[in-house]
């Protein structure tokens, strides 16, 4: 079981690796096929392990879930065969529902699993930035592709 201290702990060490993540994914744009990316995978890696806490403190009641995370489960439920950028309206806000890719196989050519989200709309049909940062931090899982393992 984890506690505060342990999330307090994670955030200190996740700084650091945003920036040189940060500063790493602007050296490789633009490049194609197999690139390093040490300070990327540690990232990923860290937030990884950041969000199991969250959602093991969440789970036991230490910290209360965030709206995004119940809107969400409700849209899940609400509408669980969506498809691909289809607009959903909830409680007057409206929601696109996106799919990205999780799971590749061996080659890389066929997806085999997909990540489903929903990003929240503004009034003027722009995507809510400040909703899309939250999602990606609380499922970090959703935006890290992986290959099948044979």
């Amino acid at each position: 079981m984890y506690s505060v201290n342990d999330l307090n702990n994670i955030n200190d060490e996740i700084r650091p690796l945003k920036e040189l993540a940060d500063r790493e994914l602007k050296s490789i744009y633009g490049l194609s096929g197999e690139v390093y990316t040490p300070h990327i995978d540690a990232f990923n890696e860290v937030s990884l392990r950041r969000a199991k806490i969250l959602f093991s403190l969440k789970s036991n009641g230490i910290i209360p879930f965030s709206e995004v995370e119940t809107i969400s489960a409700k849209l899940m439920v609400l509408h669980c065969k969506v498809k691909s950028c289809e607009i959903v309206e909830l409680d007057g806000n409206n929601y696109e529902c996106q799919f990205s890719p999780l799971k590749l196989s061996k080659t890389g050519k066929v997806v085999r699993k997909w990540a489903k989200y929903f990003l929240k709309k503004t009034a003027d049909g722009q995507r809510d930035e400040e909703w899309e940062k939250q999602v990606r931090e609380i499922w970090p899982e959703n935006f890290i592709i992986r290959s099948d393992d044979f």
